[in-house]
This record gives C-alpha cells, sequence and structure tokens, in this order.
C-alpha cells in the first residue's frame, strides 16, 4: 500500500533537499506570522522550486483572504493547498474555484464528535488532515507536538481519504500506521531540534521508523 509522507514547515534548501531524498511525496511550507515555522512566499518559492516534479508541493494558511492566496499561488506555485483555519465547506469551495487548485482541509480532533464535522466537507474537500486539538492557550492550530486517540478512526469510512497528523515522531509512527491505517502521513515538530528547526538526522531515523513499520505491516 503506499504511503504518502509530508514533511511541513521547511524553511531550509538542506531540509528540503534531505526530505525529498529519504522519500517525501509532499513537501509543505507554512503561511502563518505566529508559527516558528513560518516563511516568507518569496523564500518558499525558491525552495519549492529545488523539488518541483519529485515532490507535491503544499501551501499551508490559516483564514487566509483571497489576495493572500493569489500572492502564494503567483509565488510558490504549489500543487495543493491546505486550509489550517476555520475555513467553512463554502470557503474551501471558494477557493477552489478561486485558484483552481486541489484543496486539502485539516480537521482538529481530540473526540469522536470532532469527526462529525467531516461530512460538512466530504465531497468538497480533496483530502482531510486529521491533526490533534491544539492545547489550551496554543496559537497555533497545529505543529503542537501532541497526538490525539487514533483508535477513534477505527470506525471511518474506508472511502475518506486523509492523513494524519498530530505528534507524530519516529517512536510512535508505527503504532500510528498500524492502528490509523491512514492514506499518508504529515509531520513538523517531529523531526525538529528546536520548534522551526528541521534535524537531518531526526529525518532519516523517522523515515527509517516509517520503512520498519511498513515491513511489519
Amino acid at each position: 500500500m503506499r504511503l504518502d509522507i509530508k514533511i511541513c514547515g521547511l524553511k531550509t534548501p538542506e531540509a528540503v533537499d534531505h526530505a525529498v531524498a529519504l522519500g517525501a511525496t509532499h513537501v509543505g511550507f507554512i503561511f502563518f506570522g505566529k508559527s516558528p515555522r513560518h516563511i516568507e512566499p518569496s523564500d518558499a518559492g525558491l525552495l519549492a522550486d529545488r523539488v518541483r516534479g519529485r515532490a507535491k508541493i503544499v501551501s499551508v494558511s490559516v483564514d487566509a483572504d483571497n489576495d493572500d492566496l493569489d500572492e502564494l499561488v503567483s509565488m510558490i506555485r504549489p500543487d495543493i493547498l491546505q486550509l489550517h483555519g476555520r475555513e467553512s465547506p463554502d470557503r474551501v469551495l471558494t477557493v477552489k474555484a478561486v485558484t483552481g487548485l486541489p484543496v486539502w482541509k485539516a480537521l482538529s480532533i481530540s473526540e469522536a464528535d470532532d469527526l462529525k464535522r467531516i461530512d460538512a466537507y466530504d465531497g468538497i474537500v480533496n483530502r482531510f488532515l486529521f491533526d490533534a486539538k491544539a492545547p489550551k492557550n496554543s496559537e497555533l492550530p497545529g505543529g503542537n507536538g501532541v497526538s490525539f486517540d487514533w483508535t477513534l478512526l477505527d470506525g471511518l469510512s474506508s472511502q475518506i481519504d486523509y492523513m494524519l497528523s498530530g505528534g507524530l515522531t519516529k517512536d510512535n509512527v508505527g503504532e500510528a500506521i498500524r492502528i490509523a491505517k491512514p492514506a499518508g502521513i504529515d509531520l513538523s515538530s517531529g523531526v525538529e531540534s528546536s520548534p522551526g528547526v528541521k534535524s537531518l538526522e531526526m529525518m532519516d531515523e523517522f523515515f527509517a521508523a516509517v520503512r520498519t513499520a511498513r515491513v511489519a505491516a
């Protein structure tokens, strides 16, 4: 079974190159000023060009307006837009119409009732990203290094295409894949030596853990 792997919050040529060399299928750039992983669109465009055609380019934004999205699309030429804020289903439809790009929608999960939100977006988004709900007082909708109870996804329809995110590390990714059986995994803080600083060694260890998990599956 194919497993997409997205490394998000990339900010340096070394990290982008290494992620793709290891087998990342998607690379993500975050445009949210409060995040330690925030990057300027012009810088992200240069990084995206290094791996364009070898990995899918994902632009991650939080409640961005049309002008902001226009700038991101123009400067980065992403393959996918990931919306990580409070965007409604109608907003997702507007974004798809305005940009002509596939849209992923992140949903924050902490309990079974949170999965009820899927219905409103099903058939509208191209893929879901299930992330752990941010800790109280956190200003970041994602990248907080926390996970949720993956068994909540047990009864999810096999027709729901999603990536699993939230607190994934080399130590728990095998269990996450075994329990949730996602089509893809997304991580950022799990391969960082400090907030916003990607570690090439931690990337090596993470991808090795993924390979081990897939052999055991």
